[in-house]
């Protein structure tokens, strides 16, 4: 779960965990769109992903949605973590 929700960070903002950005334990991938919720959403995404955008309004929100279950699931504790119904009975 915590991969996939940092797999969303990394396709929407077009950072890596591993960016310069990141290195000076203030903060990481993870907190960085946390803490931009939901003011500052369209300033840290990839804006090669909006290029294509006729109605930025829409995108926003669908971006938005995007990046709450990306934070959800790459929260640190996994008791923090979104949970899959049904996800243990097919383990």
């Amino acid at each position: 779960m915590y991969s996939y929700g940092i797999l969303l960070l990394e396709m929407f903002t077009g950072r890596r965990p591993i960016d310069s950005e990141f290195q000076d334990g203030h903060t990481d991938l993870h907190n960085f769109v946390r803490t931009s919720f939901p003011e500052r959403v369209m300033e840290i995404i990839n804006q090669s992903l909006l290029l294509e955008a006729d109605e930025r309004g829409k995108i926003k929100e669908c971006i938005i949605a995007i990046l709450k279950i990306s934070v959800i699931c790459s929260m640190e504790s996994p008791k923090d973590r979104m949970e899959i119904p049904g996800h243990e009975e097919g383990m």
